[in-house]
């Protein structure tokens, strides 16, 4: 089999959290709180950093039953309009927002071999392409500018962007639309089995699975192959070209 056309995830497939999260989304709530008091938005503390974390896990089980994508800007101010906070700018939201990024980003690190497995792929001649689950689309792109991927990536797509999340088909048919590459000389590599291997599946794309920072395990979804780490995918590729 070749491939035209190698698609990666973002999370947990090119970078991982070595923190554990709750700590983290506490320090991001309250930068979040602060910019929103700077900005004059005069919300209770208490009642804000207590309310937050709930609405925000309402809003990531939500999001997993029809995978559909609301953003967080769209999520924060309907969290603020129904607490009496209507009418806040989207510049003032937008504040907020890269307040709490700047927190999260802290704890995403690149894995060591995704630039030079990134790098083995671009000079083998792969195209390369990104289609990431998220609920902020600059988010995204900091990060990926920030370690370093971008050069690599010939588009990347986010749920945020399109409103829709693996594993929905429509996510990857506009991922294949920029490459215009058919589904079947494409692989998807990823670490979610719901989301990256069935929703590649579903479309006859190849997918890869990688498992070092998986969590997801369900035996029902099968992969089109599997891998411990990034560094294992050029030669994983190269003996299936020659078959």
């Amino acid at each position: 089999m070749n491939f035209d056309l190698l698609l990666f995830d973002l999370g947990n497939t090119l970078i991982h959290s070595p923190a554990s999260w709750p700590p983290v989304f506490t320090r991001a709530n309250r930068a979040m709180l602060d910019s929103l008091h700077r900005d004059g938005v005069s919300i209770p503390a208490e009642a804000f950093l207590t309310q937050i974390q709930e609405h925000l896990d309402r809003y990531y089980a939500e999001r997993e039953v029809d995978h559909l994508e609301r953003t967080w800007l769209a999520s924060l101010k309907d969290f603020l309009k129904v607490r009496g906070f209507g009418g806040v700018s989207q510049e003032v939201l937008r504040r907020a927002l890269d307040a709490m990024f700047s927190i999260t980003q802290t704890n995403w690190v690149a894995e060591t071999d995704s630039i030079p497995t990134l790098s083995i792929l671009k000079n083998a001649g792969y195209r390369l392409g990104m289609v990431s689950n998220a609920s902020d689309d600059r988010n995204v792109m900091q990060l990926v500018e920030r370690d370093g991927f971008l050069p690599y990536f010939d588009f990347i797509v986010t749920s945020a962007a399109c409103g829709m999340r693996k594993p929905r088909p429509e996510i990857f048919r506009l991922a294949l639309d920029h490459a215009y590459v058919p589904a079947e000389r494409v692989a998807m590599i990823g670490d979610t089995k719901k989301a990256d291997i069935e929703g590649a599946n579903r479309l006859g794309i190849f997918s890869i699975w990688i498992r070092r920072r998986a969590v997801q395990l369900d035996p029902a979804i099968v992969p089109g192959a599997v891998v411990e780490t990034l560094s294992e995918i050029p030669s994983l590729l190269a003996g299936m070209a020659d078959k």
